[in-house]
Order: C-alpha cells, then sequence, then structure tokens
C-alpha cells in the first residue's frame, strides 16, 4: 500500500515537472512572439517615418522649386517690361525721325524750287554781268549801293546752295537713324517672343509643381499669384505716370533748395504728428507714430521666403496714422479689395519710392500727384487686401518704382 502511495506521489511529481516545463516553453514561445511583434512593428514605424521624411524633403524641394521658378518668372517679366520699353522707345523714336525726315524733305523741297526759281531769272536776264551792273552806276554811291546788293545775292546764293546741301545730309542722316530704330524695334520684339515663349514654359512648370503641394499652400499660392497680378497692373501704372511724376520732383527738388538757401539751416524738417523716432541716413523717418514703430515682420518671412518689405503691426496699432517717410510725390493711390488693399506709393527727390499698404478703408487722405511732406499723414493703419490682421505693410524700391526694384527697408529706416 506505500509503495502504491509512493508511486502515485512519484507520477504527479513527474506530472508537474513537466507540466512546469511545457508552461515555461509556452510562455517562452509567446514572449518570443510578442517580442518579433515589436520589432517588427518598430521596423515598420523606422519605414514610416523614412517615408515622412522623404515626403516632408520632397514637399520641401517642391516649394524651394515654386519659389525658385516664381524668381525665374519675375525675372522674364522684369525682362519684358524692359523689352517693352525698348520697343516703345524705338517706336518715339521712329516717329520723331519720321517726322525730321518728312520736314527736311520738304526743306530740301522747297530749298531746290527756289534755287531753280533762280536759275530761270538769270537765264531770263541773258547775258546781263554783274560787272555791267556795277560800270552802269552814274556815282560813287550808286556803285557802292550796287556792290552791296550784288555782293548780298551772291552770299544768299551760296548760303542757298549750302542750306541744299545740308538738307540732303539730314535727309541721308534720318534715313540711316530710321533704319537703326526699326532694325532695333525688330530685335526687340523678337527676343520679347523668346522670352515670353520662355514665361509661359516657366508659368506651366510651377503650375505642375503647385499642383503637388498641400491645399493650405496652394492657397497660399494663389494669394502669392493674386499679388503678383496686382503688381503688374501697379507696375503699369507706374511707368504710365513716371514723366509726370518726375517733372513734379524736380519742381519740388527746386523748391528745397530754394528753401534751403533762404533758411541756411541744416538738418531735417520737423515733422508733424510725432511720427518719428529719429532721422536715417537716407533722410526717412518711421512710418508710424514712435510708439508703434516696432518692426514685427522683416525682409524674410519665418519660413524663409522672401517679404520684399517690413511689417509693424504690435498690438493697438489699428486705426493709427501712417506718415510719408520724406518729402516727395504720390505716385499712386489705389484701394483693392486683394493683395495691398488700400495703398500709397510716393516718389522722393532722392530717387527712391516708398509704398505704404493694407491702409484702413476711406483713410487714404493724399491723391496722386500730390506733393507731401516728411511726417504728413497719408492714410490710417488697417487691414484690408491680403492681411491676417492690422498692420502696416512697408516697402522701399528705387527708380522706376516697380515691383521688382523693391530692397530691404530696414537699409533705410532710422
Amino acid at each position: 500500500m506505500k509503495n502504491l502511495g509512493k508511486k502515485i506521489i512519484g507520477v504527479f511529481l513527474i506530472f508537474v515537472l513537466l507540466s512546469g516545463c511545457n508552461i515555461s516553453l509556452a510562455l517562452d514561445a509567446e514572449e518570443t512572439k510578442l517580442n518579433n511583434e515589436k520589432n517588427s512593428n518598430n521596423e515598420k514605424i523606422k519605414e514610416v517615418e523614412e517615408e515622412k521624411n522623404k515626403v516632408t524633403e520632397q514637399k520641401n524641394q517642391t516649394v524651394k522649386e515654386v519659389a525658385e521658378l516664381d524668381t525665374q518668372i519675375n525675372d522674364y517679366e522684369s525682362q519684358i517690361s524692359e523689352l517693352d520699353s525698348q520697343i516703345s522707345d524705338a517706336n518715339t523714336k521712329i516717329q520723331d525721325t519720321t517726322a525730321k525726315l518728312n520736314q527736311a524733305q520738304k526743306d530740301y523741297d522747297n530749298q531746290q524750287k527756289m534755287l531753280e526759281e533762280r536759275v530761270v531769272a538769270l537765264y531770263e536776264a541773258g547775258e546781263t554781268k554783274y560787272l555791267d551792273v556795277l560800270l552802269s552806276s552814274e556815282s560813287v554811291t550808286d556803285f557802292i549801293s550796287s556792290y552791296y546788293v550784288i555782293s548780298e545775292i551772291a552770299q544768299c546764293d551760296v548760303e542757298l546752295l549750302n542750306e541744299i546741301d545740308k538738307k540732303k545730309n539730314e535727309i541721308e542722316n534720318a534715313k540711316k537713324e530710321l533704319e537703326e530704330s526699326k532694325s532695333k524695334l525688330t530685335s526687340a520684339r523678337t527676343n520679347k517672343q523668346l522670352v515670353a515663349s520662355k514665361l509661359e514654359a516657366s508659368k506651366t512648370e510651377k503650375q505642375n509643381k503647385v499642383s503637388q503641394l498641400s491645399q493650405e499652400e496652394q492657397n497660399l499660392q494663389a494669394k502669392i499669384d493674386e499679388i503678383k497680378k496686382d503688381n503688374v497692373a501697379i507696375d503699369q501704372a507706374i511707368i504710365a505716370h513716371q514723366a509726370e511724376v518726375k517733372r513734379q520732383l524736380e519742381e519740388l527738388k527746386k523748391k528745397q533748395q530754394e528753401q534751403s538757401k533762404k533758411t541756411n539751416t541744416s538738418g531735417s524738417s520737423a515733422t508733424s504728428g510725432g511720427a518719428t523716432s529719429g532721422t536715417s541716413s537716407s533722410g526717412f523717418i518711421h512710418p508710424v507714430p514712435a510708439a508703434y514703430a516696432r518692426v514685427t515682420t522683416t525682409w524674410y518671412y519665418s519660413s524663409g521666403a522672401i517679404h520684399g518689405a517690413v511689417d509693424y503691426g504690435p498690438a493697438g496699432i489699428n486705426g493709427q496714422p501712417v506718415y510719408a517717410v520724406a518729402d516727395g510725390v504720390v505716385s499712386e493711390t489705389h484701394a483693392l479689395s486683394t493683395s495691398y488693399g488700400n495703398y500709397v506709393i510716393i516718389a522722393h527727390t532722392n530717387g527712391l519710392y516708398t509704398l505704404y499698404a493694407h491702409g484702413q478703408a476711406g483713410s487714404i487722405c493724399v491723391s496722386q500727384g500730390q506733393t507731401v511732406k516728411q511726417g504728413q499723414q497719408i492714410m490710417r493703419v488697417g487691414s484690408t487686401g491680403n492681411s491676417s490682421g492690422p498692420h502696416l505693410h512697408f516697402e522701399v524700391r528705387t527708380s522706376p518704382g516697380t515691383y521688382n526694384c523693391r530692397k530691404n527697408p530696414l537699409n533705410y529706416l532710422p
């Protein structure tokens, strides 16, 4: 009986040991399986991260390429604008030269007719010689008088012949100038067509790149394109008024020189409205009151993209006056529903242009062609056009004041 009990206990112990081993083996297998799954997941995470990084890198590259294409398009548009100017100059020269040629031909024909009439008169006079006229004089006084008349007639004949030769040369030179102008015009038109083709190719390539961007980035690009479209119209308006603005600036310079002689003083003139916290070496003040003269966005956006301006946007700036940074002539004022919104462009006597944008609706208080003084209020700070909040968008441009002539305003401000 005792032996049977021992056998039963022995079998039970063996069973327990075997069960423990199986459980241990099962647990080890489960742990191995979980670890394998974990490693597999980690590999998948790594692959996804790598894919994500590739997508981010591709997106950043695409954004960069779009920006580069924008720059390329700007360059092409600038070239086309310059070629348009050359074509306009060539057309003007052709018109002027044609008018000069027509006048020279008219003068030549008149003088030729006079010469022919003179020859006919001499022929009809027969064998009468100047000596016969002199010898037929009845007195010394009559002789001297006849001699003087004959000398004048001879001199007139010589001058007439010289003038005819001169007009002939003028006609030949005018014809040569006309041909040169026409040749330049043809060349400029050909170049414009080539550049325009490159421009269209760049625009198509850019559109393909933009389609790869996210919706948010596409919306931003659409805003950029909208601003560029407005800028083309603004540039055309600036160029159209260029001659008149230059004339007014010359008048303003003369007045400033006269005033300088009268006062015989140095330094900048007094400004109104407390606009300035100092005057820069360029003669500019800040375009907003001193308490708000804090730049919140510089030449570059935080993303690294070119802003092309500076923004004054500290808290409380909404409705604050905007001042002309220096004396000048108002080149443009417009109220747009897009891009710059309500804006003013001023041409200054130092050859620079300044642009003030996003002004409050109805706040512009100057007009095109008006002369303004440094520190004079031109509008109020607002948030019109493509604006995310009240601020003043301020640009500095070199002549002729177009979009591609923008310079970093921080180099010109106090």
